[in-house]
């Protein structure tokens, strides 16, 4: 099965030496059985068609999904082409951003502040551990999606469109040494220094990237959403 992964930005310098984020969805879903095109469609790389590939991973991006760049507008229309054709889609972060945005939801950088590091999501009454970097949530989701995932920052942190889309808020592509990279390369003067502190101190805890990869492949391969 050919996934295509949408790349919507590129990490710090410093930590792409070792991967970019297609590396990391990569790394995340090994095993599964999964081929891997990347399309750099922040730089207007698109495929030529949805259906060039069984299923499309759409990854996070430093961008807004509200800012004005010239890849937004076709991505978005890809969106929409391909739940119509009835070929799954996932996104992360921003993927989740630009999901709803494509389909109508709202999406607006949160009064509340940012959510970093390792946080307690409840998956209808099932708590999983997954690395936050995020300031833009999804405020009002599309019509007709369902909310799988909220913590009490973040109410809509998974959303699921049917039974082709699907898409996640927090990174379970990044471990806590790459959010460290964040904290390091990419926090300084836009994250609060308290909330970096406090994200430093629970680096140490274990995630549940594991059991999000089994739910995105599973998801692939045709398994329905949970209500």
């Amino acid at each position: 099965m050919k996934i295509g992964i949408l790349q919507t930005g590129y990490g710090p310098e410093p930590l792409i030496l070792t991967g970019d984020y297609p590396d990391l969805f990569m790394r995340l879903l090994d095993g599964y059985g999964f081929d891997f095109q990347v399309y750099r469609v922040v730089d207007m790389e698109f495929p030529a068609s949805v259906t060039d590939c069984d299923a499309w991973l759409i990854t996070g991006s430093k961008h807004g999904v509200y800012e004005d760049h010239a890849f937004i507008a076709p991505l978005e229309q890809f969106i929409r082409d391909a739940l119509a054709a009835g070929v799954r889609i996932a996104g992360i972060c921003f993927g989740h951003q630009i999901m709803a945005k494509a389909l109508g939801g709202h999406v607006e950088k949160f009064k509340g502040g940012w959510s970093v590091g390792v946080t307690d999501y409840d998956f209808a009454g099932k708590t999983l551990r997954l690395n936050a970097w995020h300031q833009d949530q999804v405020i009002d989701p599309p019509e007709g999606a369902r909310t799988l995932a909220s913590t009490p920052f973040c109410a809509h942190a998974a959303l699921a469109y049917g039974d082709t889309g699907l898409s996640v808020q927090p990174h379970p592509e990044m471990d806590n040494d790459f959010i460290e990279g964040l904290m390091t390369h990419r926090g300084p003067g836009v994250v609060p220094d308290d909330l970096l502190a406090a994200a430093r101190s629970r680096l140490d805890q274990p995630n549940d990237n594991a059991a999000i990869a089994a739910q995105i492949a599973a998801f692939f391969k045709g398994a329905q959403q949970a209500a």
